[in-house]
């Protein structure tokens, strides 16, 4: 019996996906998260989940994204054999581009565009966050099963491939290459894990396996049932024990979950590919039948943990950027929490390298940085009566390069990002006695309830990598690097990876 499936039901069923996707976070990530934070004995990574947990509510209920970073929108189509494409006359692709442009610019709920073209040399905005990345597959049957998930920078920046020796130990490569990730993958979160076939395949299936139900709590508590069921676990609890933790300070849970898909492959090869899902989980999955668009159904409320983060004067430092200077950067040490309020300046990697050309030709910045901390945020547009859209923090180390200039030339004298610093970074920070701030990423939305004034002060033309003026009021972060140069994302998984060594194994299942 063939189906016929209709260009708008595909077009409006997406973008109604990623709508849906960008406030809700999958419940099964939601319940596994909250089983970690029960858990969790760091102080510091049970802070970092309680912010996440308590944005994830305010994302339901305000309809809002989780992150400020909405992703690359990733479709897979399985399209049965007897379904009948109808209204398709520009092709597949300009449908499904089509339900992205519609998704990412519906007015109650902008979503951030963060695609550019060419990805080479003019690496302009295509400002609807177009194109996707469309992979399809024929099937029998008579219905059309798509998978939409929208994709962090943070977390595909991360993304890890090797072509081992049929004789290579897999653990081994996989517990030796996660450190060496950081934290700008935001965990909590989960690996994908693709071995076999080619090079691509095993990509793609590391990216279709974070599409999987996160069930590791079932698979403990029920024990593994194949050899792969024993790996998973197996990874799980060894990735754990490296004591990396939330947003890499250090503690308990580094994953959630590993998922592992396989294909058959060359006698010669074992090519592995591993792919992190970041804290903004985003991923649905619908099915077309004929009957017109499909949507998904609103989770209840009731499946998030009674958590709400709220900024806490006693036990952190009120610091005033309006009068900060150089002697109290200096005075702050690894791990403690400051809550800031006044003007903040904002900035990441177009605008740095704006900068940077401008100073070597000896130009006149458009902004004054003297005494100044930047942020670096690429922020959601406002809707509604918001001061700003989510604005969490992108990956610090991509500033890395720019880190001696900004503290030489600028005046600047803190920084605030996600996850580590680098050695070139660590080492301007330390000559300049300067410090590099953390907050939490998968936080947007709370984050940006902290600021109550914005405007754009320079490279309006930069679209969301323009400059802003933040006025914040007891907005979040940790000390990351002090001016000695100590990282509190090289100390904090030592610590707790040598502690948990000790510790009898507490079971994922507790609640």
């Amino acid at each position: 019996m063939t189906t016929v499936i209709r260009a708008a039901d595909l077009r409006d069923s997406i973008a109604a996906a990623l709508q849906f996707i960008s406030y809700y976070h999958p419940a099964d990530y939601i319940s596994h998260l909250a089983r970690a934070y029960e858990r969790e004995q760091s102080p510091a990574a049970k802070d970092a989940m309680a912010q996440i947990l308590t944005n994830s509510r305010m994302c339901a209920e305000g309809h809002r994204p989780i992150c400020q970073d909405t992703g690359i929108v990733n479709v897979f189509l399985d399209i049965g054999l007897n379904v009948r494409l109808e209204g398709f006359d520009d092709g597949l692709d300009a449908v499904v581009n089509a339900g992205v442009r519609q998704g990412y610019l519906d007015p109650d709920n902008v979503l951030r565009a963060s695609i550019v073209d060419d990805p080479i040399f003019a690496r302009k905005n295509t400002r609807d966050n177009t194109p996707a990345v469309i992979n399809i597959n024929l099937v029998p049957g008579n219905t059309v099963s798509v998978k939409v998930a929208a994709k962090g920078g943070g977390s595909e920046n991360k993304s890890k491939f090797i072509m081992m020796n049929p004789s290579d130990n897999l653990v081994d490569w996989v517990l030796a290459t996660l450190p060496t990730m950081g934290a700008g993958w935001c965990p909590p979160g989960m690996l994908g894990i693709g071995v076999g076939g080619t090079a691509e395949k095993a990509m793609l299936m590391a990216k279709e396996a974070l599409m999987d139900d996160i069930d590791m709590s079932d698979l403990l508590a029920r024990g593994p049932q194949n050899k792969l069921e024993e790996l998973r676990i197996e990874l799980f609890e060894k990735v754990n024990a490296l004591g990396i933790g939330a947003q890499g300070l250090g503690g308990l849970s580094t994953v959630l979950d590993v998922k592992i898909k396989t294909y058959p492959c060359h006698a010669a090869s074992k090519p592995v590919a591993m792919i992190p899902n970041c804290a903004a989980t985003r991923h649905a999955h619908f099915v077309l039948d004929g009957s017109g668009p499909a949507f998904l159904d609103p989770p209840s409320l009731d499946l998030w943990p009674q958590v709400h983060w709220q900024p806490d004067a006693a036990r952190s430092r009120r610091v005033n950027l309006d009068t900060l200077t150089r002697e109290e950067v200096a005075s702050w040490k690894p791990g403690d929490t400051l809550l800031l309020s006044g003007e903040l300046l904002t900035g990441r990697d177009a605008a740095h390298k704006r900068i940077a050309d401008m100073l070597a030709r000896g130009e006149t910045l458009p902004v004054d940085f003297t005494n100044r901390v930047i942020y670096y945020v690429g922020p959601v547009d406002p809707v509604r009566d918001e001061v700003m859209g989510p604005a969490g923090p992108t990956t610090a180390t991509r500033m890395d390069t720019f880190t001696e200039t900004m503290l030489a030339q600028t005046g600047l004298i803190a920084m605030i990002g996600k996850g580590e610093r680098g050695p070139v970074a660590i080492e301007a920070i330390k000559k300049h006695r300067s410090a590099s701030l953390m907050a939490v990423g998968g936080a947007a939305y709370l984050v940006a309830k902290a600021i109550k004034a914005a405007r754009v002060v320079a490279f309006e033309d930069l679209g969301m990598e323009a400059i802003y003026a933040f006025t914040v009021q007891d907005m979040p972060v940790t000390v990351a690097v002090d001016a000695q140069g100590i990282s509190v994302h090289q100390t904090g998984p030592a610590q707790w990876k040598a502690r948990i060594a000790q510790m009898p194994q507490i079971p994922i299942t507790s609640t």
